[in-house]
């Protein structure tokens, strides 16, 4: 609202009164209103009102109103704030019903719906409303059929949540099945991996088990087909200390040989010779020498007497074969 229209409703106030009737007022001037809360008795009616918005029922101060002879079709729905309201008039408006909350006008003294499309049951709880009398007893009959109203919406409420709060159930015990349901197949699925995992295991230690066993049988086939090869092979380890113990006694043999020739070469060709000992070496050595000449001779003599005897041997031979011939 502008502030002329501002000071025209300061100009309407009259006591806890301001009379905005035959304004043609189109909305209701909350703000306005809400400024002076002084004023408790607000006059409306004759206006061209089709609606209170829902920032009218913040009035809160209200204790008379007058709506009558507008064109509301609805309240707000929560008029019902408007708690300290004694006295409200809606003759003439085109109200089919009114809000829930309206209950709540505990305060609610004198009420008036007449000429008003009501529905049935709205209706015959309002009555003629044609004297004072029948307007607080409208007050009080609405008042009460809207509680019944209230209820009823409050059961159809709480019916709701119910269902809802079943539906949710349902749906919980529905996810906890198939979560249950999942878990179980997750189950069956470890139980089933573990015992494929164990057949698998028992497999592979049967197999392990067969092969030592063929194992073992090949050995002992292989024990009884080369047992004599086997002995064979035991007895020879033996002989090779014989070779050993051989081989040890020609290096003996072979280094006590060097010595007698180192022994007699230093005897005879150095200065020792002349020492008793290389002197009965020296001897010795002497008559060796000499024993080795004369068998050398017995040796040639030998030889000429086998060529000899060979020689006519073969002779006498050729001689037969060419008689024969």
């Amino acid at each position: 609202m502008s502030k002329n229209k501002l000071l025209n409703i300061k100009d309407k106030i009259d006591g806890n009164e301001v009379d905005l009737s035959l304004c043609n007022l189109t909305e209701v001037p909350v703000r306005e209103l809400a400024a002076v809360p002084k004023v408790t008795v607000v006059d409306l009616s004759c206006n061209n009102l089709t609606m209170l918005t829902p920032e009218f029922c913040g009035l809160v101060h209200l204790v008379r109103l007058e709506l009558n002879k507008n064109r509301l079709e609805c309240l707000p729905e929560d008029f019902g704030s408007l708690v300290n309201l004694q006295h409200l008039d809606l003759l003439g408006n085109r109200l089919t019903e009114l809000p829930v909350s309206f209950s709540q006008l505990r305060s609610l003294k004198w009420l008036d719906l007449k000429d008003n499309p009501l529905e049935a049951g709205l209706a015959k709880a309002a009555g003629d409303c044609l004297d004072e009398r029948q307007c607080k007893q409208c007050a009080a009959r609405v008042l009460q059929h809207m509680r019944g109203l209230q209820e009823e919406v409050e059961k159809i409420r709480q019916k709701k949540l119910q269902r809802e709060k079943d539906l949710e159930k349902k749906r919980e015990a529905k996810q906890r099945e198939r979560e249950a349901r999942e878990r179980e197949v997750k189950k069956r699925e470890k139980a089933e991996e573990k015992e494929r995992r164990r057949a698998e295991y028992n497999q592979q230690m049967a197999a392990q088990a067969a092969q030592e066993q063929q194992k073992k049988r090949q050995e002992e086939k292989k024990k009884k087909n080369g047992k004599a090869p086997d002995q064979k092979s035991s007895s020879d380890p033996p002989a090779k200390p014989k070779r050993s113990v051989l081989w040890l006694l020609l290096k003996f043999l072979l280094l006590v040989f060097l010595g007698l020739f180192a022994t007699a070469a230093a005897c005879r060709f150095s200065d020792l010779r002349d020492q008793p000992t290389c002197r009965e070496i020296n001897v010795l050595l002497d008559q060796s020498l000499s024993w080795a000449k004369d068998q050398k001779v017995l040796v040639q003599d030998l030889l000429l007497n086998l060529s000899s005897s060979a020689k006519e041997f073969i002779e006498s031979t050729q001689q037969q074969l060419t008689d024969k011939n």
